[in-house]
């Protein structure tokens, strides 16, 4: 895996950033630079770039996704969340480091279930739903920080190319990049269809 730069947001992924939401509100629904201060304090870590720049400066949240149900705001939760989950300790690290499919996963769900409340619930930020317990998650601590995964009830993969499925570039400005492009998330076979 090749390390994300996630200290410094380059104009690049910027200028691809503020071209995907340009319909959105011009800024007007960007956090500012105290709020994402504030929450990282509250929370004990720092937001990996771009997307840290992106909720200070170009929006906190988009209705227009990605993905389907939109791009969640920096302190949201989808609607389908639930609400007796375990606490989200964001400064915890992200558990894992590649794919997981726990459906079919040997162990008992004793062994499971402990693992896979910190998946869900630590290392990560929710960006958004689309639909029936899919989650894209935005890992903010552990080794895969500034990684987009997708979670659902079956189990969990990072998203970027490198990782196989997609053809996209890592991280958030790639993620949002295959989705402005119109691209399917998985546009990639694997060896395994």
């Amino acid at each position: 895996m090749s390390p994300l730069q996630t200290e410094h947001a380059s104009p690049e992924e910027l200028a691809v950033l503020r071209a995907a939401f340009a319909v959105d509100d011009g800024g007007e629904s960007a956090l500012g630079w105290a709020a994402v201060h504030a929450f990282e304090a509250e929370h004990g870590i720092v937001l990996p770039e771009p997307y840290r720049t992106f909720v200070a400066e170009i929006t906190d949240g988009s209705y227009q996704g990605p993905p389907d149900y939109g791009l969640l705001g920096l302190a949201e939760l989808p609607r389908d969340w639930g609400d007796d989950r375990p606490e989200r300790v964001l400064r915890e690290p992200f558990p894992l480091t590649g794919q997981w499919l726990w459906e079919v996963d040997p162990r008992p769900e004793e062994e499971l279930e402990p693992v896979l409340d910190r998946v869900f619930d630590h290392g990560s930020i929710v960006l958004g739903t689309d639909g029936c317990g899919m989650y894209w998650h935005l890992v903010v601590s552990g080794p895969h920080r500034g990684h987009v995964w997708f979670i659902t009830g079956e189990g969990a993969l990072p998203f970027g190319a490198e990782f196989g499925f997609t053809s996209a570039e890592p991280g958030f400005a790639g993620w949002v990049k295959h989705w402005a492009a119109d691209q399917d998330w998985f546009d990639v076979s694997s060896a395994e269809d």
